[in-house]
């Protein structure tokens, strides 16, 4: 058995959920791959993917040996490059993971810029605004719109920051009325985002204190983008994060409440395991993103 071709197929495997697409990226049939996995565990003694009929996944020994596989390959491979006279040019697969909104609005523009950038790089792009556990997914980073981290095994770094604001639509305000204190908001329909630190309420900051109201909503969402259709269709008043309301701020199509209140900042983070610190591939993203970032205001 050829052990760095078994592992390079496993990580594939894992990494696109599928025999068959990794067999037809590596250029090999699905019984070659399919051979390989079942050597490679024999090898190990373990069972590293559980197959069942609909899907498959990884065991408990699977996920640890595929961050270490990840990590050995990966340095395997930038040992080659510097070898060959190739460390300044990044090539291979760069895995990322981030919001979906953030992901659609904000990065895919820059993200496009940095892969025009490095032609020869391959970017596996995962957008979920849960929040996915970066090492047994094999994610090489992960981009975070949080208040807090709380995973202290990852490395974190802080690119920017992200207001919010409470916002609603003229049409649901002409109707209903425009809230002039934070408690005439229990008299209207709010919009919640599910995946919030404390999704039953907002904390609002205003010029005597925290003031924390709990709201019954009548809508709630675990996208920021559907929330925000929901928001602009006239429903009820929700908080939406600036790279959101802002356009629509500016445009008149949403207007701010409570402007003299504001909630707590989130930051934007991009963290990695620490297997991934000293990849160039890793590196430069990051870097790049956080001067992107840095010029559109976060």
């Amino acid at each position: 058995m050829d052990l760095l071709a078994a592992m390079r197929s496993f990580r594939r495997v894992v990494e696109l959920q599928s025999f068959s697409k990794a067999a037809e990226e590596l250029g090999q049939s699905n019984a070659s791959i399919s051979k390989q996995i079942r050597q490679l565990e024999a090898r190990l003694g373990t069972v590293l993917i559980v197959r069942t009929t609909r899907r498959m996944s990884l065991s408990e020994n699977g996920r640890s040996y595929f961050a270490e596989c990840c990590r050995l390959l990966d340095e395997l491979d930038h040992l080659e490059r510097t070898t060959s006279g190739e460390a300044g040019e990044i090539n291979g697969r760069l895995r990322i993971n981030a919001p979906l909104s953030f992901g659609l609005t904000v990065l895919a523009p820059m993200l496009a810029r940095f892969m025009m950038h490095h032609p020869k790089l391959k970017v596996d792009m995962t957008l979920d605004d849960h929040l996915l556990d970066v090492v047994s997914e094999g994610f090489d980073v992960s981009i975070r719109v949080r208040a807090t981290l709380t995973d202290s095994s990852l490395i974190a770094k802080r690119m920017g920051d992200v207001e919010q604001f409470v916002c609603a639509a003229p049409a649901y305000l002409s109707a209903s009325g425009t809230p002039t204190v934070v408690g005439d908001l229990k008299d209207h329909h709010c919009l919640a985002y599910r995946l919030a630190d404390q999704p039953g309420s907002w904390v609002l900051e205003g010029p005597d204190g925290a003031t924390t109201i709990d709201l019954p909503a009548r809508f709630v969402a675990d996208n920021s983008l559907m929330l925000c259709e929901m928001i602009q269709s006239g429903i009820g008043i929700g908080v939406l994060p600036s790279f959101i309301a802002k356009p629509l701020l500016d445009n008149g199509k949403l207007l701010r409440i409570l402007p003299q209140h504001k909630l707590a900042r989130r930051s934007i983070f991009a963290v990695y395991p620490t297997n991934r610190l000293l990849l160039p591939k890793v590196k430069l993203f990051t870097e790049f993103l956080a001067g992107e970032l840095r010029q559109a205001g976060f």
